[in-house]
């Protein structure tokens, strides 16, 4: 994704008497039996349940399905230090690898089957290695099917832990860019994963996308984060927004609790230049610092977005004085960041609105 910027810890082994995961033969617009409809209708519960999940003893563990480059921080790459920094394990799926970003116009490398997927979920379920995972996050996928069965994964996860929360990026375009991923795609999200999702963060283009909904406003933004809402999440994340003036970005949270919605917005400068990995970083904050803050919407907008400001303002810094201008000198400085990550310095502290 881009932004143009401007219980007990031990792991208790499961008893696997049936094949947990799908052939992967099924009709791709469909759900296959272990996430039939009654199936999809478990995972919104359990979703509901997950909602009120607190930091306990149990040591965090995500696993991360996304994309994967050789060189470079976007996808898994952009999302497993911070979160290990911040105290997260981390188990990452490749939906893609490539040899670095496609900004760069050119790469080699392969996309991940549905088949392979379904494998890899297979082997964990086997070992019982997927009985400890307190959230999963998901962000780039490539083929309508791979998404489809991420919804099987949600399920069969739910069933090892009725409160794993479920984070959301949908990766599908960018203001300027347009849609950068296959259409059908689209309703794959809006009627599947959505739905049984605890927290989405879409960006202004894809929130207009998922919602139908124009956004132009600050009002326009709300009133779409309600659809999505009403589509299931209880946390709806705005991760970035031109609805600020000529110098300023916008990013706007929505969250309901207890059947109240809370609202968080906060205004921090355009940066020059376009970087890559932005969104799937914020992602990955956002995942990790609702969990240590405890559910607190206004802490985990702010140390996100100063986090993300702080190493963009870090890969700026240390590009400058370099003649070379390539895109390599634009990919993000996270390993440099770590104390960025470690310690957010919040400058642009968020408003709270509460209805």
């Amino acid at each position: 994704m881009y932004l143009s910027v401007r219980n007990g810890s031990r792991l208790q082994m499961c008893s696997v008497n049936t094949i947990l995961w799908p052939n992967a033969g099924a009709s791709l617009g469909l759900l296959s039996q272990s996430c039939s409809q009654s199936g999809l209708n478990l995972c919104r519960l359990q979703r509901r349940r997950s909602n009120s999940i607190t930091m306990g003893d149990t040591s965090p563990r995500v696993l991360s399905i996304q994309s994967h480059v050789v060189s470079g921080y976007v996808g898994n790459k952009s999302a497993t230090f911070p979160l290990q920094v911040l105290g997260f394990d981390v188990d990452a799926v490749n939906s893609v690898q490539f040899s670095n970003h496609t900004g760069y116009g050119y790469w080699k490398g392969h996309v991940l089957a549905e088949q392979e997927l379904v494998e890899l979920a297979e082997g964990l379920a086997h070992n019982g290695l997927d009985c400890h995972y307190t959230h999963l996050l998901t962000g780039y996928s490539r083929s309508k099917s791979f998404l489809s069965h991420i919804a099987n994964i949600v399920c069969e996860l739910r069933k090892k832990n009725p409160g794993l929360i479920y984070l959301c990026d949908p990766v599908i375009g960018d203001i300027g860019r347009g849609v950068y991923v296959p259409s059908d795609l689209i309703e794959v999200y809006q009627k599947t994963i959505i739905p049984i999702a605890n927290v989405v963060t879409p960006n202004q283009f894809e929130l207009e996308i998922l919602t139908g909904k124009p956004v132009k406003s600050v009002e326009d933004a709300w009133e779409a984060t309600a659809v999505l809402h009403n589509m299931g999440p209880q946390t709806v994340v705005i991760s970035s927004s031109e609805l600020g003036d000529d110098d300023s970005l916008l990013c706007l949270a929505s969250m309901i609790v207890e059947g109240k919605r809370e609202r968080a917005i906060v205004t921090f400068p355009k940066l020059e230049g376009s970087y890559t990995g932005t969104g799937d970083l914020f992602s990955a904050l956002f995942l990790a610092w609702m969990w240590r803050s405890q559910q607190n919407l206004k802490q985990a907008l702010e140390f996100t977005v100063a986090t993300i400001q702080a190493i963009l303002q870090r890969t700026i810094a240390l590009k400058n004085g370099n003649n070379e201008k390539s895109v390599y000198q634009n990919e993000l400085k996270l390993i440099q960041g770590k104390s960025d990550i470690e310690n957010p310095k919040v400058i642009y502290p968020a408003t709270l609105l509460k209805e």
